[in-house]
């Protein structure tokens, strides 16, 4: 029978290196992030990291991976109203900025091109699906529902952390959160909505 004190410990631990290790890819990237740093954070050693998670990469896959589960259940799309879906996008990226510079990093390093992540491992099928019933229904303008949905995405990233314009944060004012919303919501009703 195994001890559930030790099965909580080692929940515990796992949970903190994740965490930690979250913030620390988030900063440095896949190539700049020390083990050393996480483990020391994390109160714990390099063997039960490797235990847990086989290598720095398995350690990033796991956490990216979480990261794309977060924002789709999080953040779920209603594809009849894109425009709202892209406002909760860009409200989530102002809760978690670390999601959005994880999936950078994971596009600089890992996958200059093409989707990405791995076909095997996309989450966007029930998007895809929702988006194409929107265009069969007449609410969401025609064309192939990937396109739709990365315009809409794009929109909704206009401020995000990971802007070559401007990286919008939590700590700005409400009432620029609120005209960046309206200007956001306005546009994708715009650019993909039909009514």
């Amino acid at each position: 029978m195994v001890d559930q004190s030790l099965t909580a410990r080692g929940a515990a631990t796992r949970d903190r290196i994740v965490e930690v290790a979250t913030r620390e890819f988030a900063e440095h990237g896949i190539a700049g992030a020390r083990i050393e740093r996480i483990v020391d954070a994390a109160r714990t050693n390099k063997a039960q990291l490797y235990a847990y998670f086989g290598s720095k990469e398995g350690l990033f896959d796991a956490i990216f991976s979480g990261s794309l589960e977060r924002i789709v259940n999080v953040v779920p799309i209603d594809a009849t109203d894109l425009a709202d879906w892209a406002v909760r996008l860009y409200d989530e990226y102002l809760r978690r900025p670390d999601l959005i510079r994880l999936a950078t990093w994971a596009r600089l390093e890992r996958r200059p091109a093409g989707h990405l992540v791995e076909d095997a491992d996309r989450l966007d099928d029930h998007k895809l699906n929702a988006i194409a019933e929107a265009q069969a229904a007449g609410t969401v303008r025609p064309g192939d529902p990937f396109d739709v949905m990365a315009m809409v995405i794009a929109m909704s990233m206009a401020w995000s952390p990971v802007s070559n314009v401007y990286a919008a944060t939590a700590e700005e004012p409400p009432e620029l959160h609120g005209r960046r919303r309206d200007l956001l919501r306005e546009s994708v009703r715009s650019a993909v909505m039909t009514r």
